[in-house]
């Protein structure tokens, strides 16, 4: 006979009171063995959507949910540092960090996921590279990070399941936007997968899921108590994602770009928030001494990206692919461009091809955005501004209408806060 019963556990949330240990652990591990059905789940959802959690409730959740499966041990020689993003609109960082920071002598198991909606997926955008493959066993994971010191692969089957069930369900319920939820969702993977230390990338803006920097700090203590109270070594940055990282937004474009950054060149904003990331990884990592922009100069990290690729069955010097269609977007007006939202931006990446609306949806390797000028340059009427590429000409219609109002020129440069606005530490 269960312990409990989901009934009065979805009352006491409901009424505002905290979930002992017992009840979380039970209703996790229930819900995950399919006795809490999914309409009694919902509830519960719901109710901490408008109730919350507090920090101990939060982090007993995300133990729940981690215990719900395998923890993997994924150490080596090196001190092992992973990183993760909230996810944005360019935000291809991830392709060169975790070469540089194994190049600077740690361990990097980042174990990714696939875009939805206007935000991209890192699976999505190696699989652009020709036999590039995401999923990996646990030993294929170890023996690839002894050899290589970093590995970007899907998270095997068995990792925090409570936590993929339940993400599906917040998906279809409206009770995704919950800090606890976020924060439990995102650390219960993280801490599943054994590394010794995490920075997180928690992004605000229009194109990030958190739109102020209030939420944005909010999920970001949220995520780090959690991570410590776990004991881990952890700290996350606030980044700016009002406008797209770099000048690429899709699949194969964003792979391109992030080969030139590791081949020392590359959009400045890409480059500095992969290096300021790197330098909090390796500090956590007790690396602080190695200079990360140094070796990025060097070519070290994309002599590790090629050996990365191939270990995974990709081809580091084949060509990406090349969209079958191309259209350019001119710019408005004469003058300085000052507004380029990264929320439509993403949004008709997303409409071209390059991202998906359902998880099981396919997406085009060439479909995306190459934005020709970002905020700041200079402009000229009737000059292209933004080139769309899709394998789908009639998806263009669609992506232009999610671009309308996004763009703005003025007579002088915009006044843009920092890149990084701040760091919490653990």
């Amino acid at each position: 006979m269960e312990p409990f019963s989901a009934v009065e556990v979805i009352r006491a949330k409901r009424d505002g009171l905290r979930l002992t240990d017992a009840q979380v652990d039970w209703v996790v591990d229930a819900y995950t063995r399919g006795v809490v059905a999914e309409e009694q789940m919902s509830a519960l959802a719901m109710a901490v959507y408008l109730n919350g959690m507090d920090t101990d409730e939060t982090a007993r959740w995300t133990a729940a949910m981690v215990d719900s499966g395998e923890v993997l041990d994924l150490r080596t020689d090196r001190p092992t540092v992973d990183k993760h993003s909230t996810g944005g609109v360019g935000d291809k960082i991830t392709l060169p960090l975790a070469p540089l920071v194994a190049a600077c002598g740690a361990a990097v198991p980042q174990l990714s996921g696939r875009g939805l909606g206007h935000t991209g997926g890192t699976l999505d955008k190696l699989e652009a590279v020709p036999g590039w493959r995401a999923r990996l066993s646990t030993d294929e994971i170890v023996a690839q990070l002894a050899d290589v010191g970093a590995v970007v692969c899907a998270a095997t089957e068995g990792l925090a399941p409570a936590d993929r069930k339940l993400y599906a369900l917040r998906d279809v319920t409206g009770t995704v936007e919950s800090i606890p939820l976020i924060a439990s969702s995102i650390m219960s993977k993280k801490i599943a997968e054994g590394a010794d230390a995490l920075v997180l990338d928690v992004k605000f803006g229009s194109g990030a899921f958190m739109k102020t920097v209030d939420d944005a700090r909010a999920l970001a203590r949220a995520l780090v108590g959690i991570g410590v109270s776990r004991g881990l070594r952890i700290s996350a940055l606030l980044t700016d994602m009002s406008v797209p990282l770099g000048r690429a937004v899709g699949n194969a474009v964003e792979v391109a770009e992030s080969v030139e950054v590791l081949r020392g060149g590359g959009p400045e904003d890409v480059v500095e928030l992969t290096v300021a990331l790197a330098r909090e990884m390796l500090a956590l990592a007790g690396l602080p001494e190695v200079d990360p922009a140094r070796v990025l100069a060097s070519g070290r990290a994309y002599e590790v990206w090629a050996r990365m690729i191939r270990a995974q069955g990709g081809d580091p010097d084949a060509p990406l692919p090349a969209p079958g269609h191309v259209h350019v977007v001119p710019a408005p007006a004469t003058g300085v461009l000052t507004g380029l939202d990264a929320y439509a931006v993403g949004v008709a990446a997303w409409r071209l091809g390059a991202g998906r609306a359902r998880k099981e949806d396919p997406v085009q390797a060439a479909a995306g955005i190459l934005c020709l000028a970002k905020p700041g340059d200079p402009v000229v009427a009737g000059e292209p501004l933004l080139e769309l590429h899709t394998d789908t000409p009639e998806a263009v219609p669609a992506a232009l209408a999610a671009l309308e109002g996004a763009v703005s020129v003025a007579d002088s440069a915009p006044t843009r806060g920092p890149l990084v606005l701040e760091v919490v530490r653990g």
